[in-house]
């Protein structure tokens, strides 16, 4: 890989940092030869700060690192995609991503996120880690519940009562997948397969 750092004035290059699990665009950085080299013996992205004018490892200070999975470099050179693993937000304001907070899709991840966590930390107040307790059969049949109760409702024309039974089917159907160990990117990969035939 070789890099044009001398391609801005000041020697650093944009990185594009991406969750290597969703996909989702979690912040924008600059890096010069140094932070690259940190970023890699470390496995933990550094910058370079253009307001502090030194190195900075992201999270030093609130603990929320970004563990190294790869870097791609662009077609031209100077731009870096950096693909990583969050250790908590991403954002100083508290959200997991700098842009766009209130994407729907973005949503989607974190909820998994969060059922996962049920599931390995199980809590004895969560609605969530009781169905994972009571075994594959019981997710799988509430699965099948709120199935049918989405097509019943799909049948007459309360849009509030239709849009409930399908936050309930979504819901119920991540706890599946979670309860077998498959996670939406492995649904997503599916269906791109299936797109390409």
């Amino acid at each position: 890989m070789t890099i044009d750092f001398s391609k801005y004035s000041d020697g650093l290059v944009p990185a594009i940092i991406q969750d290597d699990e969703t996909g989702k665009v979690l912040m924008l950085g600059f890096m010069n030869e140094e932070a690259l080299q940190q970023t890699k013996s470390l496995q933990r992205v550094t910058f370079y700060s253009r307001t502090k004018k030194r190195l900075w490892t992201k999270g030093e200070e609130s603990g929320n690192f970004l563990e190294l999975k790869s870097i791609a470099l662009d077609c031209d050179q100077d731009t870096l995609l950096v693909k990583v693993h969050p250790l908590g937000p991403v954002c100083h304001t508290g959200a997991d991503t700098c842009f766009n907070e209130d994407n729907i899709p973005d949503f989607i991840w974190e909820l998994e996120k969060i059922i996962a966590n049920r599931k390995t930390t199980p809590s004895d107040n969560s609605y969530t880690s009781s169905l994972f307790r009571k075994g594959i059969n019981a997710v799988a049949q509430k699965v099948g519940e709120e199935a049918v109760e989405l097509v019943i409702e799909a049948k007459d024309n309360d849009k509030e009562k239709f849009l409930n039974e399908a936050a309930d089917l979504l819901f119920h159907y991540l706890i599946l997948l979670q309860a077998k160990g498959i996670s939406l990117n492995d649904v997503s990969a599916t269906l791109q397969q299936r797109h390409k035939k």
